[in-house]
């Protein structure tokens, strides 16, 4: 026995193994030594055997607790988690105060998901072993998957006091301090984690992650290369540095990089989505729904692929309600219904006459089309007759600042789970839940999935359904869904009499210049639609109406417009067409003021189709400038109707292709028409239905108030 254990103990494990079963060929019937046996065979890779030999020694000796201790650790092994947790009681019932097996039991109840079983494993070994650094630093990393930071915070720190040199659990309180928005106080965290293990690549990357928030992007990708020099292989290093390059517009080196991180990582959902994004934004549409594809077969559950590919949809030619519906329907049934348990016990007060409590759920609250297309309801809502939460899940800017202080509560839940704010919501007693996301990045559509809300809306910022069956109604008006087609939509189509939205222009909007053919004596064309919109059917037609337009210009201004792939493909159809490229002017990202004033530089604007213009179409208006559309059947291909007949300016919408280019250009040949429409546009579109916010907020708050009727 001494000379096995001996062996045992320097790990030796096949000479000890030996030994051990000739004691047992002389007497079978020793549990201590049928339990090292176990042990043995365990750490040998022999899991089952070793829990046959535990087994059998528990048969000798049931009150044994190492070897029921040992056993529910072979359990855990072979991936049987309920047996791991009945062995482990069955030794807690014997010594109760092995601090050891409370944290082995924690570590089951976590794999088995139920986290608030591991939270109490993790406290009980913590009380009679308070020195437990992995219990502690188990804990930390437990309660920052609940979501509780602040107490993440504290077991990381105490973990700290245990081991002050310990590198990893310094990056686990830097992410902790993360997630509750310290940024600097973080980077201090991964700073000492560096100081400690100058090696250490996740905490180099984690650092650049946070220069990354604070939009230090430099700084940031100097951060990702340090990873990168110390680890070649770190994919999500690679990625990292994909997103910042994306995000400087550098499109063809955030690919390079994205590359790299599959090169790596083959079977990467995450990186076959920001790569299928960077398809999208150079207009290679069919690449980015490859990607996309590529994404759900890595893993079906990836809801937020499966969202990119739904949006990605909308901008194809070829795109039906028909096809959009089945996508929708399809993640419908994958992601949402699992979640909607239809819950009937809401205790809101079913009184139809209160005041309602209208939540609005966004990552969008900001500078963007949803920001701009609120803003009115918010600023000319009654009081009295809605009450407005906003849940608000992005950075903020000035506008988002306009937006706080006119809604009537707010919230921040950047960070929270999907369960956390569903609770959340349902707490509010909210009565009607907005949705303004839809599949569109950055989307809480598994929270609207659970129905926090009686009653659940869609409006804007995605175009038309979202195919939820958890969304009751969809606003929309006459324009977007004709009379006749509701049947397309599998929410109740709520009409608005004039648009569905009400823009608000920005105060440092230029003044409207005069029509710039006056100084240049040709006509300039433009359109400041996304490149993923300007597919090559379209490209043909601005092409055609080149051609038909002697020494006319065209300026396409966006973020990465400007990128080499955007001007590859753009400019090599307009040549394939006979137009020169320098008749083509393609600019990138500039800031929204100076982006207003371009417009100043355009006589006449063309539309995108299928997916045709919202706030840019609102935005050329305000500046003077008309715009040509030719809508189709799909909710995105009529923006540009009803925002310019509702502006009073239907004669610029096309009924097909061929005349849509007869109206781009016999507008282009009328001088004195395009002069009269610069003097004019502004303030009719000023004095239009597209810009009567109190009107507006009065219509929405009507339509609010029948379905809850219907509801009470």
């Amino acid at each position: 026995m001494d000379l096995a254990q001996q062996h045992h103990a320097a790990g030796r494990l096949p000479q000890a193994e030996a030994i051990y079963r000739q004691i047992l060929q002389i007497d079978p019937n020793q549990p201590a030594i049928l339990n090292h046996l176990g042990v043995i065979t365990r750490h040998l890779g022999k899991p089952e055997t070793a829990v046959e030999l535990f087994t059998k020694a528990l048969a000798i000796d049931p009150a044994f607790a190492e070897a029921h201790i040992n056993l529910g650790t072979a359990f855990k092994h072979l991936g049987k988690l309920d047996e791991a947790v009945a062995s482990y009681r069955k030794a807690l019932a014997i010594k109760p105060d092995i601090a050891e097996t409370h944290y082995n039991l924690g570590t089951t109840f976590k794999a088995l998901g139920k986290l608030d079983e591991a939270v109490a494993g993790y406290r009980k070994a913590l009380a009679i072993k308070p020195g437990f650094l992995e219990a502690h630093i188990n804990l930390g990393n437990l309660f920052r998957d609940l979501g509780n930071l602040d107490e993440a915070v504290a077991s990381y720190r105490k973990a700290l006091v245990l081991k002050p040199d310990y590198a990893e659990v310094h990056v686990n309180l830097g992410n902790a301090i993360k997630d509750l928005g310290k940024l600097d106080e973080a980077m201090v965290s991964y700073r000492k984690a560096l100081a400690i293990k100058p090696d250490y690549a996740e905490a180099q990357n984690n650092l650049g992650a946070a220069f990354e928030e604070q939009r230090k992007l430099n700084d940031a990708a100097v951060c990702y290369r340090k990873a990168l020099a110390i680890n070649p292989d770190f994919a999500e290093a690679h990625v990292n540095l994909g997103n910042v390059f994306k995000d400087l517009g550098k499109l063809d080196e955030a690919m390079a990089c994205y590359r790299k991180a599959l090169a790596n990582k083959p079977a990467y959902a995450e990186v076959q989505i920001n790569l299928g994004n960077v398809f999208r934004d150079l207009g290679e549409l069919d690449q980015a729904m490859a990607c996309y594809r590529k994404a759900l077969a890595i893993d079906p559950d990836c809801a937020e692929a499966h969202s990119n590919l739904a949006f990605a949809a909308q901008y194809d030619v070829d795109v039906s309600l028909e096809k959009l519906n089945d996508l929708h329907a399809e993640w419908d049934r994958r992601y949402a219904i699992p979640l909607n348990i239809a819950l009937q016990d809401y205790d809101n007060d079913p009184n139809p006459d209160r005041t309602m409590r209208v939540g609005f759920v966004s990552s969008n609250f900001g500078r963007h089309p949803v920001g701009y297309f609120i803003v009115n309801l918010l600023e000319h809502r009654r009081v009295g007759t809605i009450e407005t939460v906003c849940y608000s899940d992005r950075d903020p800017d000035d506008l988002t600042e306009r937006l706080m202080a006119l809604s009537d509560e707010w919230t921040d839940v950047r960070g929270i789970s999907d369960e956390a704010l569903c609770r959340r919501i349902r707490s509010d007693r909210i009565d009607i839940l907005v949705d303004l996301s839809g599949h569109t990045a950055g989307n809480r559509l598994l929270v609207i999935a659970r129905r926090p809300a009686p009653l659940q809306v869609k409006w804007v910022g995605y175009a038309g359904s979202v195919g939820l069956s958890a969304i009751d109604y969809l606003i929309a008006d006459s324009w977007h869904v004709p009379e006749g087609t509701e049947g397309h939509y599998l929410e109740k189509v709520i009409r608005l009499p004039d648009g569905y939205v009400s823009y608000e222009p920005p105060d440092y909007a230029a003044e409207v210049g005069p029509l710039p053919y006056e100084r240049n004596g040709f006509i300039t064309f433009g359109s400041f639609n996304n490149p993923a919109k300007i597919n090559d059917d379209v490209l043909i037609a601005w092409a055609e109406i080149l051609m038909a337009v002697p020494n006319a210009r065209l300026i396409l201004k966006y973020g990465n417009m400007d990128a080499e792939g955007n001007r590859r493909r753009i400019l090599e159809k307009f040549s394939a067409h006979g137009i020169d490229s320098a008749r083509v002017i393609l600019e990138g990202r500039s800031p929204h003021p100076e982006l207003l004033a371009r417009y100043n530089d355009v006589d006449i604007s063309l539309d995108t189709f299928p997916y045709t213009g919202g706030l840019t179409t609102c935005e050329a208006l305000w500046m003077g400038v008309p715009t040509i559309t030719k809508p189709g059947e799909t909710f995105a291909s009529r923006h540009s109707l009803s925002h310019l007949t509702n502006a009073g300016v239907a004669e610029l919408v096309a009924h097909d292709l061929p005349d849509y280019r007869s109206r781009a250009v016999e507008l282009a040949s009328d001088i004195s028409r395009l002069t009269d429409l610069r003097i004019g546009l502004r303030e009719r579109t000023a004095l239009s239905p597209l810009c009567d916010g109190e009107k507006f907020a009065a219509d929405f708050t009507f339509a609010m108030r029948r379905i809850w009727h219907e509801w009470c």
